[in-house]
């Protein structure tokens, strides 16, 4: 009997939406908690700060038979002051990150929430093993930063490249078939 290596099962389509159920914001924490506590070692137990209090998070859903199976991926948005919005905690499943879908998808829905909020300027401090990710999406480098013991950048998204979404939902984010 020859045994071939299985691919493992990708869905093809995913929605990225702000989170509106517990379900989706108990799974966008624990997430977080994989990738930042358990993945990069930046936080001991857990990432939760003061922000979480005020923060919108934003979910990319995996769907299985038609509903939605698991949370990938997250960010959460807020703004300190009228006009002024800040994205932090992007994270991706890791098995979701081949290809920048998913985490483009995110930081369109978190600067497009945004702006039709009336976002004038929308910021964020961002790992520099990702700046050239924010910068293939319109944004700008504004300083460099040494956050966690880690090299991060505080960068600026360029607004004329984010239409407002009104509805807190982007359409369906397709991906292709990827070989593992």
């Amino acid at each position: 009997m020859i045994l071939e290596p299985v691919t493992p099962f990708r869905p093809r389509e995913y929605a990225v939406k702000v989170a509106d159920q517990a379900w989706e914001q108990r799974a966008a924490a624990a997430l977080r908690r994989r990738v930042f506590c358990q993945e990069q070692g930046l936080f001991q137990d857990h990432d939760r700060d003061a922000l979480d209090q005020h923060a919108t998070t934003l979910v990319a859903l995996s769907y299985l038979a038609g509903g939605p199976d698991e949370v990938v991926g997250t960010v959460r948005i807020h703004s300190d002051r009228p006009g002024i919005w800040y994205g932090s905690r992007l994270a991706v499943a890791p098995g979701y990150r081949r290809d920048a879908h998913l985490g483009s998808a995110l930081i369109r829905l978190a600067v497009g929430s945004a702006h039709a909020r009336g976002c004038n300027a929308f910021f964020a401090t961002v790992q520099a093993a990702n700046q050239a990710l924010f910068e293939s999406l319109h944004w700008r480098t504004l300083r460099s930063l040494d956050l966690h013991g880690r090299p991060h950048v505080l960068m600026r998204a360029d607004l004329a490249h984010y239409p407002p979404v009104h509805g807190g939902t982007l359409p369906p984010v397709a991906v292709g078939r990827r070989a593992s």
